[in-house]
């Protein structure tokens, strides 16, 4: 028998209406069946569940347009009826549910990504299954995650989870678009992601749901680095989350990277959007990658955008290609100052002196 493990099953609108402007509550049924079959085999599921906006405007009488305003008004009219069609088909098998309502913000903030892991281990460890979905209705686009693809990674990491199952009306990521190419291959198995897997992805899918291929990368991307296997495979497929768990895998898998195992790493990973970027010359590459060093100001050629000290930003080469992330030390202009000195220049440069380190390797995650 396996072990237990955690398991996010995000389900996308196109899963959930089967391509209609209804959700499908046949095949949330199917979907229900399989999580119970899962906990019965003794794992943990959590569902990311878009559907909102769709169950919305299921309800409505009225038609009603595609501008945010109307989607935020369709996401709090479906958001209590999805919530209770859930509930109502999870209670056929004696099992409860508990909903959550996550926004960017959540897991910006320490404290409130703290109080959100919490919240998700305690409703797993009572047997409960969390039904997550982006709180659309009063989300604003500088505090939204954007999609679901990408909140269920972050949902993932908060859940120190072992799968990822991005369910979508695809069977997975092809060599182009199976839509126009018919000579289009299934890619079985992903070890690295770079440019050119990224190019193979397009937009949205659908004009239902918010996310397409090239989000669902991004997510595999972040949930990999935090220890996670991905899948992207096909909801409709018969008992697809069942053979996710099996050797019948179907769809494209991730495989994980090593994960930091420091939980403020993880956060960092997982939490805030990067304010500024720092150019680092290949030296500077080197020591952090190969000696697991700090940042000193001799490595650094240039500072983007506007930070302070504390701030969460990139580290990128002369590519533009992102090394890692971390708390600097530093404001942007104090980094531009100081770019390239050695440490018993920085006092001078900057009337005062706060060591050489811009970024110290506690507060950094190499990516």
């Amino acid at each position: 028998m396996q072990r237990e493990q955690v398991i996010v099953v995000k389900l996308g609108t196109s899963v959930l209406t089967g391509g209609t402007d209804k959700l499908d509550k046949a095949h949330m049924v199917e979907l229900v069946r399989q999580c119970s079959e899962l906990k019965k085999q003794g794992h943990q599921v959590i569902l990311v569940s878009s559907g909102a906006v769709a169950a919305g405007r299921e309800q409505l009488i009225k038609p009603c347009g595609r501008s945010l305003i109307d989607k935020q008004m369709l996401a709090a009219v479906g958001q209590g009826q999805l919530i209770h069609i859930w509930q109502s088909l999870f209670a056929l098998y004696g099992i409860n549910v508990g909903q959550m309502l996550l926004t960017r913000a959540d897991v910006d903030d320490r404290e409130r990504y703290l109080n959100a892991r919490d919240t998700l281990n305690a409703l797993i460890s009572h047997d409960v299954v969390p039904i997550i979905n982006e709180n659309d209705a009063v989300a604003t686009s500088e505090i939204k995650v954007g999609d679901n693809d990408n909140l269920s990674a972050l949902v993932a990491i908060l859940a120190n989870a072992n799968k990822l199952l991005l369910l979508t009306d695809q069977e997975g990521l092809f060599t182009s678009d199976p839509r126009t190419n018919a000579d289009a291959k299934l890619i079985d198995e992903v070890t690295h992601i770079n440019d050119e897997l990224r190019q193979l992805a397009g937009g949205s899918g659908t004009n239902l749901g918010t996310g397409g291929m090239a989000t669902k990368l991004q997510a595999a991307d972040i949930a990999r680095r935090a220890g996670v296997e991905v899948i992207i495979a096909k909801g409709a497929g018969n008992n697809v989350i069942l053979k996710c768990m099996s050797e019948q895998l179907p769809g494209t898998r991730f495989l994980k990277l090593t994960a930091p195992k420091d939980g403020r790493k993880k956060w960092l990973m997982a939490g805030p959007k990067s304010t500024g970027q720092i150019v680092i010359d290949t030296g500077a590459i080197a020591a952090l990658q190969n000696k697991g060093a700090s940042l000193l100001s001799k490595g650094v050629t240039n500072a983007f955008g506007r930070f302070e000290r504390g701030d969460l930003i990139d580290l990128i080469d002369t590519n533009n290609q992102v090394i890692a992330r971390g708390l600097t030390r530093f404001s942007s202009v104090e980094v531009n100052k100081i770019k390239g000195a050695h440490s018993n220049q920085i006092g001078e440069l900057l009337d005062f002196d706060s060591g050489a380190v811009v970024l110290h390797r506690d507060d950094l995650v190499l990516l």
